[in-house]
C-alpha cells in the first residue's frame, strides 16, 4: 500500500532538508501523542543506520515499531526503514530546489505486509484509504506551512 504527496515551501533546499532530519523534534512530537520513544544507536547526530525504537496504541492494541534512517543525501533526499507488527515500511523524502527559496518536497510512503496478521491489518487500512490518504497529504501541507513560518520567523 502506497501514500504520496508533494508540496511547495517558501524556503531554500537546506533549511527544509534541516527541518526533515530534524529528529529530536519528531522524537518530542511522538512523545506527545503518547508514544514511547527510544533512541538504539549512541551517535550524537543522526547518520544512517541511527534507529528508534516506539511503542504506542493502535486500533486498542500495544505495538512496537523500529524506525532507521536508511539513506541521507543532504540536501537531496532522505530514505527510512520502519518495522511494526509484521509491516515493512520505506519512507522516501525527495527534495527539489525550484529557485533560491522555493523547495518542492515529495513524499512516498510504501507499506508491506511480513506475515499473515500484517496482510489483515493492511487489508483493513486498504478500506480507509481514501481518509488515511487525505489525513496524510493534510499532515504534510501542515508540516509545509510550519517549515515556511519558521524561515520566515528567521529570515
Amino acid at each position: 500500500m502506497k501514500f504520496s504527496t508533494r508540496e511547495d515551501i517558501e524556503a531554500p533546499i537546506e533549511h527544509v532538508f534541516a527541518r526533515v532530519t530534524d529528529f529530536q523534534n519528531f522524537e518530542r512530537q511522538a512523545l506527545r501523542r503518547g508514544a514511547d520513544v527510544q533512541r538504539i544507536d549512541s551517535s550524537l547526530v543522526p547518520t544512517e543506520g541511527s534507529a528508534w525504537q516506539f511503542a504506542f496504541k493502535f486500533r486498542g492494541k500495544d505495538r512496537k515499531m523500529k524506525a532507521t534512517v536508511a539513506k541521507l543525501d543532504a540536501p537531496n533526499s532522505a530514505k527510512f526503514e520502519t518495522i511494526a507488527s509484521g509491516i515493512h515500511g520505506m519512507s522516501t523524502i525527495e527534495l527539489v530546489a525550484l529557485s533560491l527559496n522555493r523547495t518542492r518536497i515529495s513524499i512516498e510512503i510504501d507499506l508491506t505486509p511480513q506475515g499473515l496478521s500484517a496482510r489483515l491489518l493492511l487489508q483493513s487500512l486498504k478500506l480507509a484509504k481514501t481518509n488515511l490518504s487525505r489525513k496524510f497529504k493534510l499532515r504534510v501541507a501542515e508540516f509545509a506551512e510550519d517549515v515556511e513560518e519558521g524561515f520566515a520567523r528567521r529570515s
